[in-house]
């Protein structure tokens, strides 16, 4: 899928490259999906360039191609200073095109901010974040040009994301359904112009992370279902060659579906299938094409074993997704500031702390215990109450291990609750009732553990 991909790069790459001096893509998403993150980020300075040049008739216009292009340099690497600048570039571009009275690119600079704020959410964990895409995504919604239609695609997102956390099945059919007129539109908009396919896949794609995680979260197999059917739906209209990131994260969400809901319907054979499609799909995928979202599958795919070795109780299982998660983590050791790194540290921790379970190998638990002491030490957590309480969860359950393995207790019941209740408190606080239930259930089973 990333072979026009690997021509442009041995046609362009290393150092005979030099980008046009306006830029080659003008903001084309699926133009900049051919481009590696090395090309992607000198088309970036490009464009700056190109907006700040001494008789440019139309800088406001440069400085939005400017600013989608940063946006996709810091969706692929994680990179703070990328993000910043794009919601720079695109606050400088609104300003512009509203001093010259042009409501369609104001409506259009507004949209990239917002989405700009919604990727900063997404890879840090910063609800803040999704406040100010909200805010920004309603002014623009009032145009009539395709920029509100985006607008409504983007204010659906942000609910999506606000009734996963605490709606039921209602509620989140309901959210589902508010994306229905923008995804009309889009696919109507990219029958007449390409530009526009890449749009509607990522909000088709949005709307299936909410039926899919609602559902896991439910436990209700006709949300997941539906989550399949809308991914497959997104594929349809995509063309591997051309929109080859898109397709693959499309793919690898939709494998990531199967394994949820095969684990509702305690179907190992439908995860194991479902892992057979994430692996084949991860094979293709360079790993300098996107580096975020080589780890980003390299991480699902260590969740997807993680849940394989759950279903079947098995050790070997648990030992891939280690592995796994060992390869996400070279990426994000370069961006400790992501929310992804924190899944890949607890799960990987969680995963050897489940192998100790197996195999009664204490050693596997003083690393797993390292690894989740050094990840509270780490920075992130410290403005994020939610993935600190989460990592104390899995730190009390590493001693609970412990304490079922050895039969002797030398501390561990009491670090053990003292985490559990550092969580229960956080999650209480949070109104996050089922993982409140979790670090509960954690306390109860302390309680009731016979040990020496």
């Amino acid at each position: 899928m990333f072979e026009f991909g690997r021509e442009l790069k041995r046609l362009f790459g290393g150092e005979t490259f030099a980008p046009h001096k306006d830029g080659l893509t003008g903001g084309d998403a699926a133009l900049m999906e051919l481009l590696t993150l090395k090309m992607l980020g000198d088309e970036a300075k490009a464009a700056d360039v190109a907006a700040g040049r001494v008789g440019e008739k139309d800088r406001a216009a440069r400085e939005l191609s400017a600013a989608a292009l940063w946006r996709e340099v810091a969706r692929r690497s994680g990179d703070a200073v990328a993000l910043r600048r794009a919601a720079a570039t695109a606050e400088s571009a609104a300003a512009r095109f509203e001093t010259e009275k042009r409501a369609e690119g104001w409506a259009r600079a507004r949209v990239e901010q917002a989405r700009s704020a919604l990727l900063g959410a997404e890879l840090f964990g910063d609800e803040g974040l999704n406040a100010a895409a909200e805010v920004a995504f309603e002014s623009a919604a009032k145009s009539t040009s395709l920029a509100g239609v985006l607008a409504a695609a983007g204010l659906a997102t942000v609910a999506a994301r606000r009734v996963l956390a605490q709606g039921d099945a209602a509620a989140v059919r309901a959210a589902a359904a508010a994306f229905d007129a923008p995804i009309a539109a889009l696919d109507a908009a990219a029958r007449r112009e390409g530009a526009f396919k890449v749009a509607a896949a990522e909000t088709r794609a949005a709307r299936a992370d909410l039926l899919a995680a609602a559902g896991q979260r439910l436990h209700d197999a006709s949300l997941v279902r539906a989550a399949i059917a809308e991914l497959e739906a997104a594929a349809a209209r995509l063309q591997s060659t051309y929109e080859p990131l898109t397709w693959s994260r499309i793919e690898a969400q939709r494998a990531g579906c199967g394994v949820v809901l095969g684990d509702l319907l305690g179907d190992v054979g439908m995860i194991a299938d479902a892992i057979g499609a994430m692996a084949d799909g991860l094979e293709d995928q360079p790993r300098d094409h996107s580096p975020l979202d080589w780890a980003r599958g390299q991480a699902a795919l260590a969740l997807a074993l993680q849940t394989l070795g759950e279903a079947g109780l098995s050790e070997q299982a648990f030992e891939k997704a280690v592995t796994g998660f060992d390869r996400a983590a070279m990426v994000l050791k370069h961006a400790p500031g992501l929310a992804l790194r924190a899944v890949v540290a607890s799960n990987r921790a969680v995963c050897l702390a489940r192998c100790a379970e197996l195999t009664g190998d204490l050693t596997i638990l003083d690393a797993a215990e390292m690894a989740f002491k050094a990840e509270l030490a780490a920075a992130p957590h410290r403005r994020d109450p939610v993935a600190w309480a989460l990592l104390q969860v899995h730190l009390g359950r590493l001693y609970e291990a412990r304490l079922e393995i050895t039969g002797r207790d030398r501390g561990e019941r009491a670090a053990a609750a003292t985490a559990f209740d550092a969580a229960l408190d956080v999650f209480a606080d949070e109104g996050l009732r089922s993982l409140a239930d979790v670090a509960a259930q954690g306390l109860k089973r302390l309680r009731a553990l016979p040990v020496a």
